[in-house]
């Protein structure tokens, strides 16, 4: 949850940094820092503990971040997401919006897409500014796309760049039509290569995703993330949130610094965002997995059965003085004593069934006999 602020913040881009909590370590008096971003710990392991263990390598994770919220204090955010590390472009990224497309899918949740972009076109109107106020002028105009305001930051710049400038902001919409529209600019080479690696990503992204597929568009002025990801950058939108519940892209550079250079990409969904818009529509909540206790004699052989067959079991030694109060407050569903099933409810029923579907992994037969009158 926390590290040593220099380790942990060698992986970090600007805005990560900046939301970063410290603290001084009382034991040793070194500055620490509760972690906004899981994936610097991950690329640390992978060109770490794992240097010798040839890509690609496929990680996963869930844990919590902290971060500085403005005006509303701090935050704490519960994430999980992926990583795909040692994968070249366009498959890895194409792998990788295919499994967010694949997680968007289990959402239930209205009026999903996949908003994509490449940090390329930004990065080179922004590296053409002639100061770093002029930089952050264009960086304003460009985040509120105002184009207003990029026509008079795009005066700064140099000949031809300020055109390019101002299209940026109109550069969003259906994913072929607005690449189209991008590819026909006069960018330099390297631009229009990332262009066209943005195409062939798209296209794989075709192949591997499941139908039906979110829909896809682009966003070339997005700056979201911009000093952190080197090429592709995603983020997923949907019925009932107000922002994205899941964001992503390509971070080529940040391995090299934990000592491995390796090119990367990966996502995090915001569990929380997701919970809220499904609540705002309705959406019930996922049912949790029944959870029993067993005891008397074979007790312990009966609960590694049962955790086999997917549930949360506890092997209970001594017998309380009230199994329905008990089985309250330890949060669990029934007790299995023998042949005899109790609920919470103290009501006790054969456990002849409720054993069989249970050993079989039948949940939905199991919560039917435990909630049964």
């Amino acid at each position: 949850m926390f590290e040593c602020a220099d380790v942990l913040e060698r992986g970090l881009g600007a805005g990560a940094r900046a939301a970063a909590i410290r603290f001084v370590e009382p034991g040793t008096g070194e500055v620490v820092a509760l972690r906004p971003d899981i994936t610097p710990q991950i690329a640390r392991v992978v060109a770490t503990r794992m240097a010798e263990i040839p890509g690609p390598i496929r990680l996963c994770y869930e844990g919590s971040v902290t971060r500085l919220a403005g005006e509303a204090g701090q935050r704490e955010i519960l994430q999980a997401g992926i990583e795909l590390i040692d994968a070249p472009e366009p498959d890895g990224d194409a792998e990788v919006l295919a499994v967010a497309a694949a997680a968007l899918a289990r959402l239930d949740l209205p009026e999903t897409r996949l908003d994509v972009g490449h940090v390329a076109p930004a990065a080179f109107v922004l590296g053409a500014a002639p100061d770093p106020g002029a930089r952050l002028m264009l960086a304003a105009a460009l985040g509120r796309k105002d184009r207003a305001g990029l026509r008079v930051a795009a005066r700064l710049l140099p000949e031809g760049v300020g055109p390019l400038a101002e299209a940026l902001a109109t550069l969003w919409g259906p994913a072929n039509e607005t690449l189209d529209r991008a590819l026909a600019l006069p960018w330099p080479v390297p631009v229009k290569g990332a262009l066209a690696q943005l195409r062939a990503v798209l296209a794989a992204f075709g192949e591997l995703a499941e139908q039906p597929a979110p829909s896809v568009t682009i966003d070339l002025g997005d700056l979201r993330g911009f000093d952190y990801y080197t090429g592709v950058r995603f983020a997923a939108y949907a019925g009932g949130a107000p922002d994205a519940v899941l964001r992503g892209g390509r971070y080529d550079e940040l391995l090299a610094k934990y000592g491995r250079a390796a090119q990367a990409t990966g996502f995090a969904i915001d569990l929380e965002a997701v919970a809220q818009a499904q609540r705002s529509i309705g959406v019930a909540p996922p049912a949790a997995l029944p959870g029993l206790a067993t005891h008397g004699s074979g007790a312990a052989q009966l609960a590694r059965e049962l955790r086999h067959g997917g549930l949360r079991v506890v092997t209970q030694t001594r017998a309380p003085a009230s199994w329905g109060a008990w089985l309250r407050g330890a949060g669990l569903d029934g007790v299995i004593l023998g042949d005899q099933l109790i609920g919470t409810d103290d009501v006790a029923r054969s456990a002849k069934a409720a054993i069989e579907a249970a050993r079989s992994g039948d949940t939905t037969a199991l919560i039917a006999l435990l909630r049964s009158p």
